[in-house]
């Protein structure tokens, strides 16, 4: 492929609501949506987006589409289980892939993964949104590279989520059955806290950490055991420390699905973010504050520009990994894994 050619990319796998922001930020990175298909064709999410993009070809078969000729990418933000196979028939195919998080839900499946990305030459990327797509995230990058507040030494990372109700309680709206089923959707640090682990290798500039301790819970859903609504991690690399919470307690009284925030604390000064939501404070999201040697700042980062969907389409053009290096994929997700694996569970979790 050359430069001057179009990235042609089709989804497959069409149940959980990021498709809608993978598929248009690709199409805004100018890439060419060319097709998609799914294992479950009625799923609320596949619905929607069929008619948003009604001029782009359904395939009955995810597999014929997957093996087809002509397409660079596959995107996929399948049921969460399903999102290994998908993957690794992807690459193996010839195709790049873009997949939801979490990209896999056991190790035996990152194993799978590492195996095909590396028979094959292409990459496996996983949006990991809450870095990739907020701009105040990209600024806090930006300032801890430019030693703005010396060596980071931990992070702490919140991630608060609103549960909703059943898909059969609210019309088909709501969440679907395997939302509470642990077995096709991971479990709550393999799902969301993979998030807060990308920040933490990120924000730190650790290649590879240990899972030191962790927790998961179900405090506040008995009725629904195979939930679980808390988890906890600790991290530890060879420079760093990482604590990191995760949740479905978000109270329906605030205006947002979460107030997600990130500390990230250096030798010389921190950082706070808060992304989503400055409760009684300044409107909309995308917060900074900075405190270091010099005095303290806020910082507006509703302008800040992020790059990752045009870096990925960079990525298959010129066979790079400027979207996220792959070893720093594979080492995320492999650590949320593990402390998933090894949590001590509380409460009504199984």
């Amino acid at each position: 492929m050359t430069s001057s050619q179009h990235v042609r990319f089709a989804a497959v796998g069409l149940d959980h609501s990021h498709i809608f922001g993978q598929v248009a930020g690709l199409l805004r990175a100018g890439a060419e949506f060319v097709g998609m298909a799914t294992d479950d064709p009625s799923a609320a999410v596949a619905v929607q987006l069929r008619e948003r993009y009604s001029d782009v070809p359904f395939a009955d078969d995810p597999d014929e589409l997957i093996a087809r000729d002509g397409i660079d990418v596959i995107v996929t933000a399948a049921v969460p289980d399903r999102r290994g196979p998908i993957a690794v028939a992807a690459l193996r195919a010839g195709k790049d892939v873009v997949a939801d998080k979490p990209g896999c839900i056991t190790l035996d499946q990152l194993a799978e993964l590492e195996r095909a990305v590396a028979e094959t030459g292409r990459f496996w990327s996983v949006t990991f949104s809450e870095r990739f797509e907020v701009p105040s995230a990209i600024k806090a990058g930006e300032l801890v590279r430019e030693g703005k507040i010396g060596t980071v030494v931990q992070t702490l990372g919140l991630g608060p989520h609103r549960i909703g109700d059943r898909a059969h309680l609210a019309g088909g709206a709501g969440r679907p059955d395997w939302f509470y089923d642990k077995a096709r959707y991971g479990g709550i640090l393999a799902d969301i806290a993979s998030h807060q682990v990308d920040q933490f290798l990120w924000f730190t500039g650790a290649k590879t950490a240990e899972v030191v301790t962790s927790t998961v819970g179900n405090f506040g859903n008995p009725d629904d055991p195979g939930l679980q609504d808390f988890g906890e991690m600790l991290l530890r690399s060879e420079h760093a420390q990482g604590y990191i919470r995760v949740d479905w307690y978000t109270p329906a009284g605030l205006p947002t699905w979460g107030d997600g925030r990130l500390i990230i604390l250096g030798t010389d000064g921190y950082i706070e973010l808060r992304k989503y939501i400055d409760i009684e404070g300044r409107e909309g999201g995308n917060h900074l504050f900075l405190a270091n040697q010099e005095g303290t700042q806020y910082i507006d980062c509703s302008d800040v520009k992020t790059s990752y969907y045009d870096d990925l389409v960079h990525d298959v053009r010129e066979r790079t990994t400027t979207a996220a290096p792959q070893e720093h994929t594979f080492e995320a997700t492999r650590l949320a894994l593990v402390a998933q694996e090894t949590a001590v569970l509380r409460g009504a979790a199984r």
